[in-house]
């Protein structure tokens, strides 16, 4: 091989490479909406309920609503997607959600803010839902489990810097200043994707045929009992995180007595769990199924609730409450790549509406665990236990039912 074919190959592996961390990074990115959606205003909630003079149930339905919008726009999106390409309603969605940032921050109320936080999860959940789609356009079986664990890396830091940044921004603005910053990532965002991401359906591959053909293929993907297996297991492990996100703030700042920049690195390095899993989950499907790492990680979430709730219960203090955290939210650097893999495999021309039907019931279970963890008060770190602990349980139990053995 002559000097200048090996220089040739050499650049195209290197651009590869760099298409490849562009992918990821954009990809990261565009999946980590519901972290930045939630997790970065979360040190100023307190400070929030006292401005608008409203109780912390009050407080934490901006959550719920946000939630409710993610899971709806991702059932809007995903089909849209499947129609049109995933460009044109992906840039769609991040303009609307840089818009309706703004208008949050000039929110004159709490059911003001509930409503815009709902049109912003609506926006939002174009990029969650467009990127898992985007994914199994390019990639299937264990290459998707592990392209989706590499997306951990830029997912999973937006747990961690959210919260950080969030923490740090309270030093020089309101909560209202959270929402601004959340505006300028969602234009930056916009940009990285107009520029850094190219049409990956073809035009050959849509689906045209409107609201029937799309109802009947969620109808289909529905009666799949693998499919709501896998999404809805996954989706409670997820609930169970956001009964942590949704009660860790006041439980963590007003019972436990942590300040707003110690919780923010609390909950950052629950989150680098996550990241921590994520990565190693890569190395780990050289030797292991995806199957058992989903089981595994399972298992592993709900070990982490049962240990939170006795830690309350039995009154082990905040080394036992953490500990149990920790374990919970590090899970689902184990569930999220692989579950997803998994209920993704196997729906060539639907995949935006499969992407649409993982988010909406992973959302959804996500929106029923905040208000259960504020309608058990703020006094106390049980309610968000016992939710935490349920939901973790229950997703173990939801994919021993529907999954089971047939996988």
């Amino acid at each position: 091989m002559d000097s200048a074919t090996l220089d040739q190959r050499t650049a195209a592996d290197r651009t590869a490479r760099q298409g490849r961390l562009r992918l990821i990074l954009i990809l990261g990115a565009l999946s980590a909406f519901g972290p930045l959606c939630l997790d970065m205003y979360l040190p100023g909630l307190p400070q929030l309920a006292e401005d608008f003079h409203v109780s912390d149930a009050a407080a934490q339905l901006t959550l719920t609503s946000c939630l409710i919008g993610l899971s709806l726009g991702q059932l809007l999106a995903g089909p849209l997607a499947d129609r049109w390409g995933r460009r044109r309603p992906l840039l769609v969605g991040l303009g609307g959600y840089a818009v309706a940032s703004v208008l949050c921050a000039l929110a004159p109320s709490a059911p003001a803010l509930t409503a815009l936080r709902l049109v912003q999860g609506l926006a939002g959940g174009a990029g969650i839902v467009i990127s898992r789609a985007i994914v199994s356009d390019l990639f299937e079986g264990v290459a998707a489990a592990r392209f989706f664990s590499l997306l951990m890396l830029v997912n999973g830091a937006a747990p961690i810097l959210a919260p950080l940044f969030g923490g740090q921004l309270l030093r020089i603005t309101d909560w209202r200043g959270v929402f601004v910053a959340l505006s300028l990532i969602g234009c930056a965002l916009m940009a990285a994707a107009a520029l850094g991401l190219r049409e990956t359906l073809p035009a050959a591959e849509r689906r045209p045929g409107g609201l029937p053909d799309t109802l009947r293929g969620m109808g289909a993907l529905l009666r799949d009992r693998a499919f709501v297996g896998y999404a809805l297991s996954g989706g409670f492990a997820l609930a169970a995180m956001f009964a942590y996100i949704s009660g860790s703030s006041f439980v963590l700042q007003s019972v436990y007595g942590l300040s707003a920049q110690t919780f923010s690195l609390v909950f950052g390095t629950n989150a680098l769990g996550i990241v921590a899993l994520g990565q190693l989950n890569t190395v780990l499907l050289r030797r292991f199924a995806v199957e058992s790492l989903l089981r595994t990680g399972l298992a592993l979430s709900a070990t982490g609730g049962l240990l939170l709730l006795a830690s309350v219960h039995f009154g082990w203090g905040l080394p036992g409450v953490l500990a149990g955290l920790f374990v919970l939210v590090s899970s689902i650097g184990l569930i999220g790549p692989n579950g997803t893999a998994r209920a993704m495999d196997g729906h060539t021309g639907r995949r935006g509406a499969a992407s649409a039907l993982v988010g909406l019931l992973q959302y959804g279970a996500g929106g029923l665990a905040a208000p259960l963890v504020g309608l058990g008060g703020s006094g106390t770190a049980l309610p968000m236990a016992v939710v935490a602990c349920s939901f973790a349980v229950g997703g173990v139990l939801t994919y021993a039912l529907l999954v089971g053995r047939r996988a």
